[in-house]
């Protein structure tokens, strides 16, 4: 069985066929799906989904960083006030986004730097979303990083240092998704040195749908494909792939 640590099943993309796209998701052994909330709208679509599959899906409870702009600290006052109020697997997802905009960039750094306390205060994993902001996300969590403070680097598209620097703090994991499937991508050559002990696989779902089903809807079925290629990479059975990183996924997330 696997577990898709990161996908957005409450998306619009799925309005039209979302019931029967977690059928497929159980019928494939992706049976635990794990959802990073995105901001206030995103919330109670995110909760009616959970409510209806229990056994299946999990939420955790963030503001994402492109979601971070002009109202960024009221959206923050009702995140926290969920956050401590029920009951969540992770703060996420969480980080900083600086590929298509920079104009928030230190608000981006804040709701960071907030976020990660209140996991910390929560005894809760953290889930981080880095696009063109590995060294300013390093930067913050080398600052504020201690025992308490452990998650993971999701979706996953870095070089080889990035990775190391990730393993180094010995608490987080490094998430891959349909990106490991990309030819031209390069990912392959760095997890091939990446310990599988610090792996986990996600789909990003509806994003970011791996080969051959590149530039479509993405859906959680798909994660098969991801553990099919790191099988490949890793020369290991594909029941190898699933059960170790099944077992990371849950000492992680405390499933």
């Amino acid at each position: 069985m696997f577990i898709d640590t990161h996908t957005h099943l409450f998306s619009d993309a799925f309005n039209d066929d979302r019931n029967e796209m977690i059928e497929r998701s159980i019928q494939a052994g992706v049976d635990l799906l794990l959802l990073p909330n995105i901001d206030t709208e995103s919330i109670d679509p995110l909760h009616d989904l959970c409510h209806k599959y229990p056994t299946n899906c999990y939420p955790m409870m963030g503001l994402h960083p492109g979601s971070v702009g002009e109202d960024w600290e009221a959206q923050l006052a009702i995140i926290k006030k969920w956050l401590f109020s029920e009951k969540y697997i992770a703060v996420g997802e969480i980080g900083m986004d600086l590929y298509w905009d920079k104009t928030f960039q230190q608000e981006q750094e804040e709701a960071f730097r907030m976020q990660i306390k209140w996991a910390k205060e929560l005894g809760l994993p953290i889930v981080i979303h880095a696009r063109e902001a590995f060294d300013e996300i390093f930067a913050i969590v080398d600052e504020l990083h201690d025992e308490r403070l452990k998650g993971v680097f999701h979706c996953f598209t870095g070089n080889r240092d990035q990775a190391l620097k990730i393993q180094s703090y010995g608490t987080f994991k490094i998430g891959l998704g349909g990106v490991l499937t990309f030819k031209k991508s390069g990912l392959d050559e760095v997890v091939k040195d990446i310990p599988m002990d610090f792996l986990v696989l996600e789909t990003d779902s509806p994003y970011l749908a791996p080969s051959p089903h590149r530039g479509k809807r993405n859906e959680s079925s798909y994660l098969v494909l991801i553990a099919d290629k790191l099988a490949e990479l890793k020369q290991m059975r594909i029941e190898e792939i699933a059960t170790i990183t099944s077992k990371n996924a849950r000492e992680l997330f405390n499933l």
